[in-house]
């Protein structure tokens, strides 16, 4: 799927190529060859919305379809910085906000480690995260319909998929409470909301 380059705003003009979808991903693969970009350093002006949603499913649209290339979608993630309960792609120079209907990613593997008492998540965008006190676990929904989540970094959280959690559930080991817990990084992990 090509990009084409969209308006921010109605009447604006698209001269900046940073303006556009394809612009912003230029920018994440020149900032990507160093490293993940600093973008938690980076604080530009707001320059309007981007058509650009992040389903609960862990897919990326932009402009009412879907970003079938996975390189793109990881570039996208990697400038990808939250403030408040708002998404904003970001760059040295532009921020754009986006919008997320739960999670921004979706954690589809866990590896468990139950001698070193470690689970790495795996997301939808190759991001690996050893659950731990700065990579929490955490449940909301209620106990019929569980919603459980781990950070992944800077505030951006993966929603964790339904057969990861499963198999989180089959290693899980009860608490003096009767609880089912999982024990990574030295913390515990209650798998109840």
């Amino acid at each position: 799927m090509r990009l084409e380059k969209a308006p921010l705003v109605m009447g604006a003009k698209t001269d900046n190529p940073v303006s556009s979808a394809e612009g912003l991903a230029e920018v994440a693969a020149r900032a990507s060859k160093k490293g993940p970009p600093p973008v938690h350093l980076w604080n530009p002006p707001f320059c309007g919305d981007l058509d650009m949603e992040i389903r609960a499913d862990g897919t990326w649209f932009y402009q009412g379809t879907p970003i079938g290339r996975p390189a793109m979608v990881r570039l996208f993630a990697s400038i990808l910085k939250r403030e408040g309960d708002a998404y904003f792609l970001v760059t040295p120079v532009e921020k754009v906000g986006i919008r997320v209907v739960d999670a921004p990613f979706l954690a589809v593997d866990a590896l468990i480690d139950r001698e070193a008492e470690a689970i790495t998540f795996v997301t939808n965008v190759g991001d690996q995260v050893i659950a731990g006190p700065d990579n929490p676990v955490t449940m909301r929904g209620t106990p019929d319909m569980p919603r459980p989540y781990v950070h992944v970094r800077r505030g951006l959280e993966a929603l964790i998929d339904r057969k990861t959690f499963y198999r989180l559930a089959e290693a899980a080991m009860p608490d003096r409470d009767g609880r089912l817990v999982l024990r990574s990084g030295g913390v515990t992990f209650p798998l109840e909301p």
